[in-house]
């Protein structure tokens, strides 16, 4: 039987609850599958909770709970299901920036950092993604990160000189220099 202390309650945003749930139920079921879980949606609030299925006690891992809890918050952010699976992998993790501690209230602030970090056409996002090997979904309030602990740090530390002012042109060499040095690693 299942420990009743070993859950989590995640809330998203009721507009990405389908996204969770998918066409027949097919994303919540694979999700609780694979990583041997009960998701149970409550479609009024927005809240989803999380729990260690009950049949198997013995072989069950305890951190699928925390991959559960992550594939359901990077749903909740705006990744894609296929995207947001990539954190059932044990080297993936989820980083999120919240824009609110770098912005004034202002939504004009808000929207201009947003569109730094997306970049004209969204080719800033893509080049993060790219060079640095990551996911990158920007939300209303936050910038969502997923994938290597290495590569996250290095993508989350380009997002951070674009709100703090950075140039474009410098946050791509900071990249292109993070690239290299990945290389490099993986070589040796």
């Amino acid at each position: 039987m299942s420990n009743p202390q070993a859950r989590f309650l995640v809330r998203i945003p009721i507009d990405r609850l389908p996204i969770l749930i998918g066409t027949g139920g097919s994303v919540k079921r694979e999700i609780e599958k694979r990583l041997g879980v009960k998701l149970a949606v409550d479609s009024n609030e927005g809240l989803v909770e999380i729990t260690p299925k009950d049949e198997a006690p013995g072989r069950w891992d305890p951190t699928n709970l925390f991959k559960a809890r992550d594939i359901v918050e990077a749903i909740g952010l705006g990744f894609s299901p296929e995207r947001a699976k990539r954190l059932m992998e044990d080297d993936a993790v989820l980083s999120v920036v919240d824009l609110s501690q770098y912005t004034s209230k202002d939504k004009e602030d808000n929207m201009r950092i947003k569109a730094r970090i997306i970049g004209s056409g969204g080719k800033t996002r893509r080049i993060i993604e790219e060079t640095a090997h990551v996911y990158v979904s920007v939300g209303r309030d936050t910038v969502g990160i997923i994938g290597h602990v290495e590569d996250v740090d290095a993508a989350r530390q380009a997002v951070e000189m674009l709100i703090n002012g950075a140039t474009h042109n410098s946050v791509y060499k900071f990249l292109d220099s993070y690239a290299q040095r990945r290389k490099f690693r993986r070589l040796y």
